[in-house]
């Protein structure tokens, strides 16, 4: 993108809260589990049964329900089970919770230890990491209600995946479980609470609620009745109901969200879902990640996987905690996708302030690629992702820095993208919209390098500005030339017909939206071409303000080239409203292009007005 916002702080607090106070019950050191590892009394009749309540991805709420199925009281109960390395329980409630090693023992409190015949209880507890208990014993024995010497539980089924998913119903299908002695049948659970029982690896769950979130999980029975570990759960949107429900039409309506967004503008991944926009579009590009040495690298780690999100911030509202293993931009993108999975997420690296380092990175395109690669898809957050976005500005050419790598450097570093992140990842890039003879469209090979991406973002804004202090005023934006522009070439029409006759096919060229106007101040003359006396003031840089603040400040007065102007006192500003947006929706669709992207989603509405232009538009 153009512009790298100037709205960051120069210093950014990294701290990291590890407070515990208000958690029910504290996680005792070793030294006081002395007296703990002989079960006070063995009760063969009484079962522990596990569930997993909730599950955010890094994290997870279980609970234990403990029930006497003999006919005799019991007058106190202890459950052990042990967790695999990297999961634990961080805080637990109705229960004494401790451990050993990846040894777990909960005992009752002295409210809930006596239970009569028939009766039960459960206790609770949060935890973080993605594994599930095994080796449940209940006073000693066996969870499922009494010893089983020599007799293992089964294993925990394999990934469970969803498919056909409508308005009340989703199939699930899972791998199967192993067992010593064989499997009988698997429980199926619903949010935490089980909804059949069956003896394959598949189930259809009906009457279920259109537009509303579930989370699934299965868990293996064998001949004994012993259970297994529970699955790791998987998330899914009914269809209908106006919530997740993916836009209709096969055009790409794509967004920017700008890591530093999380700073002074306080826009965060929830702010896609109250707006609305969530539903109305198709794809994300996260900006940015950086690129250095000849590789990609984080662009901010604190924003992109360290801060934590109050439960009133966050997507799901589920509040982080300070040892999950991950948090920031990445995790709420990660719930954003469970609660909307017809989203798809691209890393997008570069932009205008961090393209300086792509020259150095092409020297050896393969390298570069395999670096961008193992950041993409590191296992921290490689769900989150679903393709790469280089947005080099530009190539072989001058922008914040001067390029001198030749013509070809784009098309082999688009060459080696695609051969490493293969046909199942997105390729994509930001590229150049000067359509001027021997111009930065003609600079580099964007004709050779379309065979390897699946879209180019063309940058249709940006084109005019205050950096002219003295002006001409003119549409930063302009759809098509007009009488008096400033720059023959400079306009959405020229630079699409340019890309067109360089090779690359129309469906691989999305239309570029700004979300923001750019303007001058000093102008006396109403109409486009007037003079100026500099950059007009803007909230984080002169000459640049967002949608959300000139609908209201300065409202549109004229339009010209396809895009609104405004005259306010003695400030110029051009920017898109719903209006244009809708005409240039439909110019993009009578041009069969891909779709359209903008940027970014901040300086939208609250509500999302202009998204839904977009969305609308392009049908």
């Amino acid at each position: 993108m153009s512009t790298q916002a100037t709205d960051i702080p120069h210093a950014r607090r990294r701290l990291r809260s590890r407070a515990t106070a208000g958690l029910t019950a504290l996680l005792l050191p070793l030294a006081a589990l002395v007296g703990l590892a002989t079960p006070a009394e063995a009760a063969t009749s009484a079962t522990a049964t596990y569930t997993k309540s909730s599950d955010w991805g890094s994290g997870f709420e279980g609970k234990w329900t403990v029930k006497n199925t003999g006919t005799t009281a019991i007058s106190s109960w202890t459950v052990e089970w042990d967790f695999p390395a990297g999961t634990r329980v961080t805080s637990a409630w109705d229960a004494t919770v401790t451990s050993s090693g990846n040894h777990w023992t909960a005992k009752n409190v002295g409210w809930n230890g006596t239970l009569s015949p028939g009766a039960s209880v459960s206790f609770g507890f949060n935890g973080s990491g993605t594994g599930s208990p095994t080796g449940c014993k209940l006073n000693g024995a066996s969870c499922d209600g009494g010893s089983v010497p020599g007799d293992t539980p089964p294993t925990a089924p394999g990934a469970l995946t969803t498919s056909n998913v409508t308005d009340t119903s989703v199939r699930l299908s899972w791998g199967a479980a192993t067992d010593d002695k064989g499997v009988k049948n698997y429980d199926v659970l619903r949010d935490g609470a089980k909804v059949a029982t069956v003896t394959g690896t598949a189930y259809t769950d009906n009457g279920l609620t259109a537009g509303t979130d579930y989370s699934y999980a299965v868990q293996a029975r064998d001949t004994a009745d012993q259970t297994g570990p529970v699955s790791a759960s998987v998330s899914v949107r009914t269809t209908g109901g106006g919530g997740g429900e993916p836009p209709t039409g096969d055009k790409v309506k794509l967004g920017y969200f700008t890591n530093w967004g999380v700073y002074g503008r306080n826009y965060h991944v929830k702010n896609l879902v109250t707006s609305g926009s969530a539903a109305k579009i198709t794809h994300i590009n996260y900006a940015f990640g950086n690129v250095q040495g000849g590789k990609c690298t984080i662009g901010d780690g604190y924003a992109d996987y360290e801060r934590a999100y109050t439960a009133d911030q966050s997507v799901d509202g589920v509040a982080d905690t300070w040892d999950q293993p991950l948090r920031g931009n990445f995790n709420q993108l990660r719930k954003l996708k469970a609660q909307y999975p017809h989203i798809k997420i691209l890393w997008s690296f570069g932009g205008w302030t961090w393209s300086g380092g792509f020259g150095q990175a092409v020297q050896n395109p393969t390298a570069f690629a395999q670096s961008c690669y193992d950041l993409v898809e590191d296992p921290r957050w490689a769900d989150v992702f679903d393709g790469i976005d280089l947005d080099w500005e530009y190539p072989n050419a001058c922008g914040l820095t001067c390029d001198t790598s030749g013509p070809a450097s784009f098309k082999n570093m688009m060459q080696a993208m695609r051969a490493k992140f293969g046909a199942n990842n997105l390729v994509t890039a930001a590229t150049t919209a000067d359509g001027s003879d021997g111009g930065k469209i003609d600079a580099a090979d964007y004709g050779g390098a379309a065979q390897y991406i699946d879209w180019y973002n063309v940058m249709t804004y940006d084109f005019f500005g205050a950096w002219a202090a003295q002006g001409p005023t003119a549409p930063h934006s302009p759809l098509n030339s007009y009488a008096g522009i400033p720059q023959a070439g400079f306009n959405s029409a020229d630079a699409i017909a340019k890309f067109k006759a360089k090779g690359v096919p129309a469906k691989k060229l999305l239309l570029g939206i700004g979300f923001y106007g750019r303007g001058w101040t000093g102008v006396t003359q109403a109409a486009p071409g007037g003079t100026a006396t500099g950059p007009a003031p803007g909230t984080y840089e002169q000459g640049i303000e967002d949608y959300k603040v000139l609908r209201n400040s300065c409202p549109a007065t004229g339009t010209v080239a396809g895009t609104a102007y405004a005259h306010c006192g003695t400030n110029w500003w051009s920017y898109d409203t719903p209006a244009t947006i809708g005409s240039k929706m439909t110019w993009a669709k009578n041009q069969n292009l891909g779709g359209a992207f903008f940027w970014e989603f901040s300086g939208d509405t609250t509500n999302g007005e202009l998204v839904s232009a977009i969305n609308s538009g392009l049908g």
